[in-house]
């Protein structure tokens, strides 16, 4: 039989749920009233965890305690974990710069936003978990989520290329996307608008400038403090 290393698998899955939150090792430990230094030793699986401390982490990344030891398919043979990690997601935030990311998290935050995002860092991950392809096959084609934060500038695949492919799909078109721009002047923020964005920021993204933007496309809901966390 197969020895599986526990805490490893743990601390991979503790990981990968900080990582689709956006959140850095000082922000979970932050929330989950534990030192940093812990939590990259976790992450790391060069910690044994107390159940307290579990149910803490549990807690910081929204989650329950069987997800995070559901969520890797070593230890399930399934993907459970994931089903109920991406299924229901209500913003897509594509960045690679981890600056922007935890700057537009964090005025998330601040406004008491609690609508699910997952944070993906290139292009070719936006577009697979929009289509349900590669590491996120196990999406059903009909979860698609309200609203996509674009970044222009990604590794991989483009950001341009991302908003072509979406809105030449019928099932995809009618999600808003709100493109992320260093400048409203830039030669690909023209392009955005001519395949089809419904609204653009100029980076940074905060608080006052996605406010700004969302009434334009109804999406009221995406900044109504306390929104659960699933929406149907």
């Amino acid at each position: 039989m197969r020895k599986i290393d526990v805490k490893k698998t743990f601390g991979a899955s503790i990981k990968k749920w900080r990582n689709s939150l956006g959140i850095s090792q000082e922000e979970l430990a932050e929330r989950a009233d534990l030192h940093r230094t812990y939590v990259s030793d976790i992450e790391r699986g060069a910690r044994n965890l107390s159940l307290q401390n579990i149910e803490k982490l549990a807690h910081a990344l929204e989650v329950s305690v069987s997800v995070l030891f559901a969520d890797d398919e070593k230890l399930t043979g399934s993907p459970a974990g994931h089903l109920l990690s991406d299924a229901c997601i209500d913003i897509l935030f594509v960045e690679d710069n981890d600056s922007d990311v935890e700057l537009a998290m964090r005025a998330l935050k601040h406004a008491n936003i609690a609508n699910r995002i997952h944070v993906v860092r290139d292009g070719q991950a936006a577009l697979d978990f929009l289509f349900c392809n590669g590491e996120y096959s196990h999406r059903l084609p009909g979860d698609h989520p309200r609203l996509v934060l674009l970044d222009l500038g990604l590794p991989e695949v483009d950001g341009l290329e991302v908003l072509r492919r979406m809105k030449a799909d019928p099932k995809l078109r009618s999600v808003p996307v709100i493109v992320l721009t260093a400048s409203s002047r830039d030669r690909d923020f023209i392009e955005s608008k001519r395949l089809g964005a419904d609204g653009y920021i100029v980076k940074p993204v905060g608080f006052q400038n996605l406010s700004e933007v969302t009434p334009k496309l109804n999406l009221q809901w995406a900044l109504l403090s306390g929104a659960p966390l699933l929406e149907n």
